[in-house]
């Protein structure tokens, strides 16, 4: 079986894990199409990513109950704070979830022969600057959210966020601290990934810009949902695109320095 092949069992396969949210929403069909977006997104982690299972498995979690759960299920506990104790429920249930997912993905990689055994050199900042360059990649993200976010907002989907307004007003500063801890927590989760991910910058940056995306959002909001109606959810899937990918992007050239020319050693000319 050639490596295309592998990939699309994998993905089918991997798809398959998301499929248990449906025994208490329905829409097979909807989370197996959601799984198998996800698992696509997180091949290049099986393909270039960290070469032990456990480690993979490791980094394909945290992105996913980071990015997927905590920083997406925050922002309905702040939007639709009546529906706390049912949001905390699927963090939950969805972190437990999620770590079996992990293995799953991870052991199927192994099985499959996905993960290329060449070793590559990754270029990393100093730690001083890295810490520098997490938080400003944070920040990054205040700015995106507030320019893609507003637009979408007064354009599209105002009428259904009444009280949005009323709620950031009260928040005042600190709502802009929570966005900037979200944008900063999703760069940690994506760490492990940009660190490992043994493709060039720019792959690399479109690679975990996609991930942040489809995770945060893009692939679950394909499955209805009882908080939002069919154009609410396609509206801020667009809208999680130009937020995230955005952010991804930001983080891996922000982290990652150019990688440096190799120098090519000079031969001595052979003795006469």
């Amino acid at each position: 079986m050639n490596l295309y092949w592998r990939i699309g069992l994998y993905c089918l396969l991997g798809g398959l894990c998301f499929t248990v949210s449906a025994l208490g929403t329905g829409h097979f069909w909807l989370w197996w199409l959601c799984g198998v977006i996800t698992v696509a997104s997180l091949t290049p982690v099986a393909r270039f990513g960290p070469r032990h299972m456990l480690a993979q498995a490791g980094a394909i979690w945290l992105v996913l109950v980071v990015v997927g759960l905590v920083c997406t299920l925050s922002e309905g506990v702040l939007f639709y704070p009546a529906m706390k104790a049912q949001i905390q429920t699927a963090l939950i249930g969805g972190t437990v979830m999620y770590l079996l997912v992990a293995l799953v993905m991870a052991a199927l990689a192994w099985l499959l022969k996905l993960t290329e055994s060449q070793a590559q050199a990754v270029e990393h900042r100093p730690v001083g600057i890295a810490v520098a360059m997490v938080l400003l990649a944070g920040l990054s993200y205040v700015v995106y959210y507030q320019v893609f976010g507003g637009i979408t907002f007064q354009f599209f989907t105002k009428q259904y966020y009444p009280q949005a307004v009323t709620i950031v007003g009260q928040l005042g500063l600190w709502f802009y601290v929570y966005q900037w801890a979200r944008g900063t927590l999703m760069t940690l989760a994506v760490l492990p990934i940009i660190y490992t991910l043994r493709l060039p910058r720019w792959q690399a940056a479109l690679a975990v810009g996609l991930i942040v995306w489809i995770v945060g959002g893009g692939a679950p909001l394909l499955v209805p949902n009882s908080m939002m109606i069919a154009t609410q959810r396609y509206i801020h899937i667009v809208e999680i695109m130009t937020q995230n990918v955005s952010l991804g992007v930001t983080a891996v050239l922000l982290l990652r320095p150019r990688a440096s020319k190799a120098k090519v050693p000079i031969q001595s000319a052979p003795a006469a």
